[in-house]
């Protein structure tokens, strides 16, 4: 006996996308690149042979775009490239794949390592409850591991991270990463180092608006003028009082730079000029010494152009002289 599975017609049909793929991969993909993805899809239950080319008309998408579409899909691991097309990645084994690791044996380590992942469960829980309604994607368990592992955050900061990036609406992995990237790098482990932190930014972002208006950068600063303030600010310790000052000498200089005024800035810094009233004092003994090497460059000038005349009235003598002796000779 034969059985056979009536197919269902285009228009009671369904595709299936499993619940994994929103958990973990909507957030990331850029509206066309989603609409690749969902066509390939649907395709793919039907076997059809399709081009790329065909894909951009259908889709009203360039093709161009299409090929950045399928390369992103690849990189991130929705599809997988083959020598005759794409296969479409099973995420739920592919997930399921990552997630299984085989525990072999239990160290004393691991035991005690056990007893601190207590107050991680509970961050983490938090994290899924309060930033994820309670479903988040089983592969963020295995990121915020390896952050905690990584950068050495405890429980507060780790929340504090989601909280970050949930206020900015930009819940999604490669974003968590990058602040967190820049929280270590700032030296960022425990909740007071946060609020630290939290402090410097706060107090440069508004020395960001004080610079940015005294130049009449009214359309605002670049990232490399940022980089630059930033370096003035957290590595040399100055504050908008000093660096105020460097503003300053830029007033008669046309379309000055802020390499210009890196310049200055990192001149101070490494004559170890800390305060106002030290870089003040600086510029009069500088200023004093301009003026005191223009009086003596003209007290030069002067000598030299008296002891040329002198030198031109001994000439000037000696030919009257030399003259004189001629006339009396002839006499």
């Amino acid at each position: 006996m034969k059985l056979e599975q009536n197919e269902k017609p285009l228009l009671f049909s369904e595709t299936a996308i499993p619940d994994i793929f929103f958990s973990e991969h909507l957030s990331e993909i850029p509206g066309n690149y989603l609409k690749i993805y969902l066509y390939l899809i649907f395709l793919s239950k039907y076997g059809k042979d399709v081009k790329l080319n065909d894909l951009s008309k259908k889709l009203n998408i360039p093709l161009k775009e299409i090929n950045e579409g399928t390369k992103f899909l690849e990189e991130h691991g929705l599809i997988t490239k083959k020598t005759t097309g794409y296969i479409i990645v099973d995420l739920q084994e592919t997930t399921l794949h990552n997630l299984y690791t085989p525990n072999l044996s239990l160290s004393k380590e691991k035991i005690e390592q056990n007893a601190k992942n207590k107050s991680r469960t509970k961050a983490i829980e938090h994290i899924n409850n309060m930033y994820f309604q309670g479903i988040m994607g089983p592969s963020w368990y295995n990121d915020i591991d390896l952050w905690f592992r990584k950068y050495g955050f405890d429980e507060q900061v780790m929340i504090a991270l989601f909280d970050y990036c949930y206020k900015r609406s930009a819940l999604h992995r490669n974003y968590v990463q990058t602040v967190a990237e820049a929280w270590a790098s700032n030296k960022v482990k425990t909740w007071n180092d946060l609020d630290i932190y939290y402090q410097q930014q706060e107090a440069l972002n508004k020395i960001n608006k004080t610079i940015a208006k005294k130049l009449g950068k009214y359309n605002g600063l670049t990232q490399y003028e940022k980089a630059y303030i930033e370096n003035w600010v957290c590595n040399f310790g100055y504050d908008m009082n000093v660096i105020e000052l460097a503003l300053k000498r830029t007033v008669f200089k046309q379309n000055p730079t802020f390499d210009y005024i890196n310049k200055i800035i990192t001149d101070w810094h490494e004559r170890g000029l800390k305060t106002p009233d030290q870089v003040n004092a600086f510029l009069e003994q500088r200023k004093k010494q301009e003026k005191d090497t223009k009086a003596l460059k003209a007290n030069v000038k002067k000598t030299n152009y008296e002891q040329r005349k002198y030198n031109n009235l001994d000439f000037l003598y000696a030919n009257t002289n030399s003259n004189v002796n001629t006339d009396n000779k002839e006499a």
